[in-house]
């Protein structure tokens, strides 16, 4: 009897995994977001629309402290959000029968003293145009507009998750400009002198191997 419960529970541990896998349940702080925005301000073309509102709960999820915009803090700037409607299909009598709709939002991303980066996502979804159902078609569209706004917001989650690339790539090339620029200040320091010259190698034998330019790193033509 005890191993028929044992069974029983194991397969109900299973089952309810899978059911959470299937339905795309995320565990809480999952995202692996760079330290640099732990602590985050966020600010908005619109400071109170529902974007904002939706970006800033998908933050608190994944314990971002919100914190006001400081010259220190790393900042979330929503840019702007849009909205566009195309036609997929027709009824026989030329109506409307099937449209896509599109929403895109822009946004960037500052990290003091590690770069500002911009980005942007888009989705579309199709909907039935039915003109017998004009107030049920403003309400799915609301909502369809409400599912997008909330899975964009789970994009840009993902993207501040990618976030420590760009910053390592920022680093790289910052760390590569300042050694060219050490390495020039050293040969200007250390060889004052430094001459370079252009020299004719064709086929006329006056003028082979001979200087047609010269140049010092002090700035003046030699010749």
């Amino acid at each position: 009897m005890t191993s028929i419960f044992r069974s029983l529970r194991t397969l109900l541990v299973v089952v309810a995994a899978l059911a959470t896998a299937s339905c795309g349940f995320q565990l809480r702080g999952s995202y692996n977001l760079p330290d640099e925005i732990q602590k985050l301000s966020i600010t908005s073309f619109d400071q109170y629309g529902k974007l904002t509102r939706e970006m800033k709960s998908q933050l608190r999820l994944y314990d971002i402290d919100l914190v006001p915009p400081a010259e220190t803090i790393s900042n979330l700037r929503l840019n702007g959000e849009s909205y566009g409607e195309s036609t997929l299909s027709l009824y026989q009598n030329s109506r409307v029968a099937e449209k896509q709709f599109a929403y895109t939002v822009s946004y960037s991303v500052t990290v003091p003293g590690k770069g500002n980066y911009g980005f942007s996502t888009s989705l579309s979804r199709t909907y039935l145009d039915n003109p017998l159902t004009a107030l049920a078609k403003s309400v799915e569209e609301e909502m369809l507009a409400q599912e997008m706004r909330v899975e964009a917001t789970k994009q840009i989650m993902r993207q501040l998750a990618r976030l420590n690339a760009h910053i390592e790539a920022f680093e790289r090339k910052e760390a590569e400009e300042k050694a060219l620029r050490e390495l020039y200040q050293g040969v200007d320091s250390t060889n004052p002198d430094l001459t370079i010259e252009t020299r004719f190698n064709g086929k006329e034998e006056e003028n082979r191997g001979k200087p047609l330019s010269s140049y010092t790193t002090d700035g003046e033509n030699v010749e």
